[in-house]
């Protein structure tokens, strides 16, 4: 592997990655097949806030790897299920060493899905969420031109926040608009950028 000018790691099948998706398998799949693939469906959007939500101080590829166990005791991510967990629930997850095991974020996966079924009378999680895509996309060419937050992040962790959400801070939320295709940040040399860009929206008003 080769480190260029860009920030991007020439990888021996010849592809440019950003250093985080460039060695572990696991997190080069990731990158190559599911990161900035737009996300459009309820169950998708309501698992991206949760995993990015405990993927708060730790690395992704911490959560990444405990995912098949997070859709395990989170009921595939069926925000109907997980609105009705309790309190008993919430102690069972806390001893459970297959997932990150904290008390607030736990209960904020609780919280966000009872918010997110609030949201069916508004027009869907997916709408509000959706709505706050930028007009344009970045185009960086390189990884030192990146941003960790924007606007629109700031934007939608206020709306997020105001219907009842928790653990979507801007920084947070600027991450879950990368992972599900809101904004495209790939650096113009890497082999996902361009024609694999995400179709652009009209952005919202900020």
């Amino acid at each position: 592997m080769t480190a260029r000018d860009d920030g991007l790691v020439l990888c021996e099948d010849g592809l440019a990655r950003p250093p985080w998706a460039a060695v572990d398998p696991m997190l080069r799949a990731y990158y190559d097949t599911e990161w900035g693939v737009p996300v459009r469906d309820e169950h998708g959007l309501y698992e991206r806030i949760t995993l990015e939500a405990f993927q708060s101080g730790l690395s992704w590829a911490t959560i990444l790897r405990k995912r098949d166990a997070f859709r395990e005791v989170f009921c595939a991510f069926d925000p109907e299920r997980v609105a009705a967990f309790e309190e008993t629930d919430v102690e069972r997850l806390l001893v459970d060493a297959r997932i990150v095991r904290n008390g607030a974020k736990i209960r904020a996966a609780v919280t966000n899905a009872r918010a997110t079924l609030a949201l069916r009378d508004e027009g869907g999680l997916v709408d509000l969420v959706w709505s706050f895509q930028p007009a344009a996309a970045p185009a960086p060419a390189s990884l030192a031109e990146i941003p960790t937050r924007s606007p629109e992040s700031l934007a939608l962790s206020k709306a997020l926040r105001a219907k009842g959400f928790a653990f979507v801070g801007p920084t947070t939320m600027f991450a879950l608009m990368e992972a599900v295709g809101m904004v495209d940040t790939h650096v113009v040399g890497s082999h996902r950028a361009g024609p694999a860009a995400p179709p652009r929206g009209p952005g919202p008003a900020l």
